[in-house]
């Protein structure tokens, strides 16, 4: 579906948008957000469907985590699992939100290892 043109295109746009952000002179702070939030969006989009079928290798905790993903995929905010004689914790934190800042419209997961 995607290929790794694509995936440079859409960091291309969103280079440039964020490049007109940078150089605006305008006294609005939520000018070009909405492109910049949809690029966002298409690039970690693209970039998911790639490691997801192989096409960009996966980092050791990436791999990791897709592991801990596949083996507990219902595990809710802050629980405590054992993989492989570790323990770990599921996090979950606001990977993007609204103008208003007060309602989270993408989230994003990780598991940290627990001492």
């Amino acid at each position: 579906m995607y290929s790794l043109e694509d995936l440079k295109k859409a960091q291309d746009e969103l280079e440039h948008w964020n490049e007109r952000f940078a150089n605006d002179s305008s006294n609005n702070p939520n000018k070009h957000s909405s492109q910049i939030k949809s690029a966002r969006a298409t690039v970690r989009l693209i970039t998911d469907f790639l490691k997801s079928n192989g096409t960009i290798e996966l980092t050791e905790k990436e791999a990791l985590e897709e592991s801990l993903d596949n083996k507990f995929p219902n595990a809710s905010s802050n629980q405590i699992v054992e993989f492989k004689g570790v323990k770990y914790k599921r996090k979950f934190f606001p990977l993007e939100k609204s103008n208003s800042r007060k309602t989270v419209t993408a989230w994003g997961k990780r598991w940290d290892l627990v001492e």
